[in-house]
């Protein structure tokens, strides 16, 4: 009796043992073919990965976005092959259930990086149109400097003062940016007074020559020379003149010209007033 109890508790165990067996040997084909399916998809997506960083290392020199895309190519790769291997295993539901899930995480995920994910963004299009390159002088959201490197969530620059200033990729993107480095070429103004009493035909004259023969101004613009008003004392001027950016900065330029200038005033006896005492007392309330 207790022999028949226990086989009529044991049997139905046996039983559901042996239909898992059968159902486990007539999945073994599906469970190789899934695995084979999950190999020939790693090899594509290294395959996939390596092929898309050359592509792009072609189009942009930013390394952040080559490496980006290139991990995202593999993971998209390896996902088919995941979502592929799930099929042939029956689990469809599984698939439905992970898309599901991967959709709701996406969507959290950008509300609550939301600056963070626009700061990517613009960094991938900023590496992609290529606006500006490292070594360029730009002039962008009140900062002046040369681009020192170009990353995904920010751009960081060299303030030409010894500082370096990081500014969110979107704000690069999404606002004006004067590139001084496209030309290779920047337009330089400073300005002047003389005496009343001076010929003006000369002081053009003067002026000209003398800035016309520093070596670092641009071979294909002109100096302008321009008179501008009448000030308390002086007939006030400005120059205009651009300089080769490889050879030389705007501030250098400047203190360059004032010197040139001054030797060849000098040289000719072109007199430069004083500021009257009144005119300095407003400079320093201003």
């Amino acid at each position: 009796m207790l022999l028949l109890e226990i086989s009529k508790k044991v049997d139905p165990v046996f039983v559901k043992l042996d239909k898992w067996f059968d159902l486990g040997i007539g999945y073994i084909p599906n469970v190789v073919i899934a695995i084979l399916l999950l190999v020939i998809f790693r090899y594509l997506a290294g395959y996939g990965s390596r092929l898309m960083a050359k592509g792009l290392a072609k189009a942009s020199q930013n390394e952040a976005l080559v490496s980006l895309v290139s991990s995202l190519t593999r993971i998209v790769i390896l996902t088919t092959g995941l979502f592929f291997a799930l099929g042939i295993l029956g689990l469809e539901k599984t698939v439905t259930s992970m898309v599901a899930g991967a959709g709701v995480i996406a969507l959290a995920l950008g509300f609550a990086f939301q600056d963070l994910t626009t700061n990517f963004i613009s960094g991938a299009f900023i590496a992609i149109q290529r606006p500006i390159k490292v070594g360029d002088v730009i002039e962008t959201n009140g900062f002046t400097g040369r681009v020192k490197s170009i990353n995904l969530r920010s751009v960081i620059i060299d303030n030409l003062a010894g500082q370096q200033v990081e500014i969110p990729s979107k704000d690069i993107f999404q606002k004006p940016i004067t590139n001084f480095t496209q030309s290779g070429e920047r337009r330089v103004q400073i300005e002047c007074g003389v005496a009343f009493n001076e010929d003006l035909a000369l002081v053009e004259r003067i002026s000209l020559e003398a800035v016309q023969s520093l070596g670092f101004l641009s071979k294909t613009r002109t100096v302008d020379f321009s008179y501008t008003k009448f000030g308390s004392n002086t007939i006030d001027f400005q120059i205009q003149f651009w300089i080769d950016q490889i050879k030389i900065g705007p501030g250098s330029a400047k203190s360059e010209v004032i010197k040139t200038l001054k030797i060849a005033f000098d040289l000719h006896g072109i007199a430069i007033p004083v500021r009257p005492p009144e005119a300095a007392l407003e400079l320093r309330k201003e």
